[in-house]
């Protein structure tokens, strides 16, 4: 068997998640994460460690680049059957990609809306390299989420070491922010990631697929 069949054999069908073999393949590298292995991710939060914490939602990659690029009319379309608009806390991981019809985009950040404070906090790892993106999605989102006048603020973010981790800092930022909510039921005061939790992600991401059951090679 070619080696592009082998890695389009299925990994690990996990709810609404589909990882495939180069998907996981992604984890062992020094490689940029994709849209299904962060929307594993948040699928795993919601579904695993957050199951019973409903005023939480983690809304998918795809989900997000779609509310960026439809007509603001457009927008409950994607949020209102998430039931977002009664949610508490909404993470979204932001992409900066600008096409509509396709995967790609070079960076990751995090936008988390937090309804008590009333504001959406920006986590970006690279000199927030995508604050302007951020901007234009909480401009759609005071409306879709029902707080027009909620501020824009920039989080405490580790900055990412090198060009290819922007992922794994997104996926460690939305533990320590939903952890932070936990304990005090906002975000402000959130303390950054740290490096060796950085740098121990890859590792504990493929331990969680295979105790799902999922492959990894």
């Amino acid at each position: 068997m070619s080696s592009h069949h082998r890695h389009d054999e299925v990994a690990l069908s996990y709810h609404e998640s589909c990882l495939r073999l180069s998907d996981v393949d992604l984890l062992k590298g020094p490689y940029w994460l994709n849209d299904q292995i962060i929307s594993f991710y948040f699928e795993y939060l919601e579904k695993h460690i957050f199951e019973n914490e409903h005023d939480l939602l983690f809304v998918s990659p795809e989900v997000t680049q779609c509310i960026r690029m439809v007509a603001q009319d457009e927008v409950g379309i994607f949020l209102e059957p998430l039931r977002a608009h009664q949610r508490t806390f909404v993470f979204f991981a932001l992409n900066d990609n600008q096409a509509a019809d396709r995967a790609g985009g070079s960076h990751w950040s995090l936008l988390v809306f937090s309804r008590p404070e009333q504001a959406f906090y920006h986590f970006d790892s690279s000199r927030n390299a995508n604050a302007e993106y951020a901007r234009q999605l909480v401009a759609v989102l005071k409306r879709a989420l029902h707080c027009p006048d909620a501020l824009l603020r920039t989080g405490d973010c580790l900055q990412q070491s090198n060009g290819y981790d922007c992922g794994v800092h997104v996926l460690c930022t939305v533990d320590a922010v939903a952890q932070q909510i936990r304990k005090s039921g906002r975000i402000e005061g959130v303390r950054s990631a740290r490096y060796d939790v950085i740098r121990s992600k890859r590792e504990e991401l493929l331990g969680i697929i295979l105790t799902l059951g999922g492959r990894i090679k």
